[in-house]
C-alpha cells in the first residue's frame, strides 16, 4: 500500500527564518532554537514556540532567561520527557565549536527555564569534543545520543550516551567510516539508526547502520540510493521515526546533495522527496506528498515527530541560497 503524507503550511513568519536550527516538539507546540540568517552569524538565543493548531498557529517568542545558551548554529537537540536537550554547535566571533565540557543544556518549556546539566566528574571520566552539525536522538526513558560532526577541524564518527538522571557520559563503539557531518540518526523500537552525511568531499547514502545497545554493536543495511529503489545520497536532511497502520517507520526527508562550491557561504542541490522506511520488511517507498501546496526543497533545516504518524518541518536553505522561514504539518497515512 502506497504511503502518503497529507501537507499543510502551519504559518511562516520573518522571525523563523533561519538555517542550521533545532526544532523541537514538545505537547503541542514546536519550539525553535539557534540558527542564522545570514552565513555564520548566529541569528538569536531566543525561544520560538509555534503553536501547532491548524487553524491557530502562532508563535510566542520566551523572554529570554538569565541563564540561557550562547546563540550559536548547526547545534543538535532531542526530548525526553518533555524537556528539551541542547549540545554544543558553533558560535562566537571565530565561529568555532562551542566547548562546555561536556555539559548539555536542558530547557522545560512548562516553566519556560534553562539549565545547564554539568555531568558526574571522575579522574577518567570522559566527555565528547565540541562539535556542530552532529545529531542528537532519545530513547524515550533516561537516554541521550550524540553522534559524529565536526569538530575544530575534521569530522567525527564517534557515537555517545549521556544518562540524564545520573549525568553521566559513555562512549560507545563508534560508526562506520568515514566520518562525516551532517549525518542523521533515529532511534525506534530499540535500535538506534543512522545514515547519510557528508565527509567533506561527497555525500553518502545507500547504508542504514543499525546500533543495538543491549550488544554495542553495529550492523548495516544496503540499499540501492538511486532515488527509485532508495533515497538518493544526501547531508543536513532529518530521519524521524514513525509509526502508522500498527507498523515501524523511518522516514527520511529532503536535504543537500552536490554542495555549493562557495561551501557554507552557499546552496548546493536541494532535495524535495519524502522516504519511508519499513523496518520490518526492510524496504524504502517513496511518500507521495499531497496537498494544495507542499514543503519546496531544502536542506539545513530540522524537523521532529509531533505524534506517532504526525512530522513538523521548519525553514532551513532554500535552493536560491534564501532562508526558509516556514512551518509545516505532515500527517502520514
Amino acid at each position: 500500500m502506497a504511503i502518503t503524507a497529507k501537507c499543510h503550511k502551519l504559518l511562516e513568519a520573518d522571525i523563523l527564518q533561519r538555517s542550521s536550527q533545532v526544532v523541537s516538539v514538545v505537547g503541542d507546540r514546536a519550539y525553535i532554537f539557534g540558527g542564522e540568517l545570514r552565513p555564520r552569524e548566529p541569528r538569536d538565543n531566543d525561544v520560538h514556540a509555534v503553536s501547532l493548531d491548524d487553524t491557530t498557529a502562532s508563535i510566542n517568542t520566551h523572554p529570554k532567561a538569565s541563564l540561557c545558551p550562547s546563540a550559536r548554529v548547526g547545534s543538535a537537540s532531542a526530548t525526553l520527557n518533555g524537556k528539551i536537550y541542547l549540545f554544543s554547535g558553533r558560535g562566537g566571533v571565530a565561529m568555532a565549536p562551542i566547548e562546555e565540557q561536556g555539559a548539555i543544556w536542558e530547557y522545560d518549556p512548562s516553566t519556560q527555564t534553562w539549565c545547564l546539566i554539568q555531568p558526574s566528574r571522575t579522574k577518567s571520566a570522559a566527555v565528547p569534543a565540541a562539535r556542530s552539525y552532529h545529531c542528537m536522538a532519545s530513547d524515550g526513558k533516561d537516554t541521550l545520543y550524540i553522534h559524529a560532526g565536526c569538530p575544530e577541524s575534521g569530522r567525527l564518527s564517534d557515537l555517545w550516551a549521556f544518562n540524564v538522571p545520573g549525568k553521566e557520559w559513555t562512549e560507545l563503539a563508534p560508526a562506520s567510516d568515514p566520518p562525516r557531518g551532517g549525518t542523521s540518526i533515529a532511534f525506534v523500537d530499540g535500535k538506534l539508526y543512522r545514515m547519510n552525511g557528508f565527509d567533506g568531499k561527497t555525500e553518502h547514502g545507500g547504508t542504514l547502520d543499525i546500533y543495538t545497545p543491549e550488544t554495542r554493536s553495529w550492523d548495516t543495511h544496503v540499499y540501492v540510493p538511486d532515488g527509485r529503489d532508495g533515497p538518493a545520497p544526501r547531508s543536513v536532511s532529518a530521519l524521524l521515526p514513525l509509526s502508522t497502520s500498527g507498523r515501524y517507520y523511518l522516514v527520511t526527508l529532503f536535504g543537500e546533495r552536490d554542495p555549493s562550491s562557495l561551501g557554507h557561504q552557499g546552496a548546493g542541490k536541494m532535495l524535495g522527496d519524502v522516504w519511508a522506511f519499513d523496518i520490518a520488511d526492510k524496504k524504502w517507498e517513496q511518500v507521495d506528498l499531497q496537498g494544495g501546496e507542499v514543503p519546496v526543497a531544502r536542506g539545513w533545516f530540522d524537523a521532529d515527530v509531533a505524534a506517532a504518524n504526525v512530522v513538523i518541518v521548519h525553514g532551513g536553505l532554500g535552493e536560491s541560497n534564501n532562508r526558509l522561514g516556514d512551518i509545516w504539518r505532515l500527517e502520514f497515512a
